[in-house]
């Protein structure tokens, strides 16, 4: 009687599948202290996207831009910054706590062309071209940046003429870039 009792005791077995989401990760995707590569160069403190176990994970960096730089000039050396931070290897610190990019190096960001919204980035590489996790850390890294529209949408395209799409950074896209593309839309007129 007392094994009867004790078997009906716990969790019920179910005929519908569940899903929980992936185990927990023992990376830990934080850094135990201040990474001292990222706060010797001197700059504008910006924020890039990372990736760390499946997600985007944010991490201090600063670039360069000339004093007296104006208003467009500046959105573009932003984004090349960005863009140069991106593509860098991550610290051995940052290894250590499990981050990796998918953004390769070589890459250049340029300025509108001629009948583009004064806001466009067209990048080297058409987005297109792109991984699903290396456009997510590129568009959430100029989202959060002045690369970004007033809205926080960026305007990318490849080389001119490629089309532009207006991308956006939702947090679906943080927690699963390497699955879930950034949403975009079709910019009129290019």
């Amino acid at each position: 009687m007392l094994a009867v009792l004790l078997a009906g005791c716990g969790i019920r077995s179910t005929q519908v599948p569940t899903d929980f989401g992936p185990a927990p990760s023992r990376v830990p995707c934080a850094l135990s202290g201040p990474d001292i590569s990222t706060q010797s160069t001197r700059g504008v403190p910006v924020q890039v996207f990372l990736l760390c176990s499946g997600q985007l994970v944010t991490v201090d960096r600063s670039v360069r831009i000339p004093d007296g730089t104006a208003e467009a000039a500046r959105r573009v050396l932003v984004a090349q910054g960005l863009l140069d931070e991106l593509a860098e290897r991550p610290s051995a610190p940052e290894q250590q706590a499990g981050y990796t990019t998918d953004v390769r190096g070589g890459m250049t960001v340029s300025g509108p062309r001629d009948k583009d919204p004064e806001d466009t980035l067209r990048l080297s590489t058409p987005p297109e071209d792109l991984t699903s996790s290396a456009l997510a850390q590129i568009v959430c890294t100029f989202s959060d940046s002045a690369a970004a529209r007033d809205d926080g949408s960026v305007i990318l395209g490849g080389p001119a003429p490629s089309p532009l799409l207006s991308y956006e950074c939702t947090p679906e896209v943080r927690s699963d870039p390497v699955t879930t593309s950034p949403p975009s839309t079709a910019v009129e007129g290019s």
